[in-house]
């Protein structure tokens, strides 16, 4: 019972920064780091990407109708620039998921479990965002919708997310400040990061569990249910907050927010 308990706070944590720009992979392994979770490493790895499934699912829910190219209540044209969209996300998807795939192993060997490394990502890309926002506060942006990004803007996007691959640097904020530097809003490169999540997400997903091998004892397929399911349910809440706070603030408290806790990382695993 108490791994459960573990496992919904680790499913929260999720939920919660998936979206937000601070690290969600580097926030549930800090977490576990208190928490130890009584699993095998080769399960604890998996554990860690699969529990994306969850958020996945909420992007598909509250964007349903806007990524369905088959609806409707979609004339030819809307149905058109659905299926351009998704090509555009495939494109940007392209990066992260040819390295991920040829240096998943290395990548994990490396940087996994490293705790130095997620407080140096939370400190940097936090200095990172500061600048940028204060950089862009008087400049007009370029593209103010999804449907206005270009096929190289994506691809460029898609660039910046292979960064996201070192714990602690966050796949949402490594596509945000790629589509800031490149002239794209708050919003348009949020909602495009949402969607750049399903096959980055869901493909990295499926390779964990194949490199696992599907043998799940019944706390496993547990544990791997529950965090998901929360995971869901928080990110339900998680995205709707994150839209609705850039329409009005930039990403600055989010820049602090990491400098804080990568510090407060830093001093922790120094001094203990």
């Amino acid at each position: 019972m108490f791994e459960i308990i573990k496992v919904i706070i680790i499913g929260i944590v999720q939920g919660i920064t998936e979206w937000l720009p601070i690290s969600s992979t580097g926030h549930m392994i800090l977490v576990e780091q208190f928490l130890n979770l009584k699993v095998s490493p080769e399960f604890k790895n998996m554990f860690f990407v699969v529990i994306q499934l969850g958020s996945i699912l909420a992007v598909l829910v509250l964007y349903f109708h806007k990524l369905n190219p088959f609806s409707l209540r979609k004339d030819k044209i809307e149905k058109k620039k659905t299926l351009t969209l998704w090509m555009k996300v495939l494109v940007a998807a392209i990066p992260a998921g040819v390295i991920g795939v040829l240096f998943d192993d290395q990548i994990d060997a490396f940087f996994f479990d490293n705790v130095y490394v997620i407080a140096a990502a939370l400190i940097f890309y936090g200095i990172l965002f500061i600048l940028l926002e204060n950089m862009n506060e008087k400049k007009e942006v370029r593209v103010k919708t999804v449907d206005e990004l270009s096929f190289l803007d994506a691809f460029k996007i898609g660039l910046f997310q292979v960064l996201a691959l070192i714990p602690g640097t966050s796949r949402s904020g490594s596509t945000i400040i790629g589509g800031m530097t490149n002239g794209i809003s708050r919003v348009a490169v949020a909602e495009f990061s949402f969607f750049l999540a399903l096959p980055v997400m869901l493909g990295a997903s499926l390779l964990k569990m194949i490199k696992f091998g599907f043998q799940y004892t019944i706390n496993e397929w547990m544990i791997l249910f529950v965090g998901v399911v929360i995971a869901f349910v928080v990110s339900l809440f998680a995205i709707r907050f994150l839209m609705n706070y850039i329409k009005k603030h930039d990403f600055k408290i989010f820049g602090y927010y990491r400098i804080i806790l990568g510090i407060i990382v830093l001093l922790y695993f120094l001094l203990v």
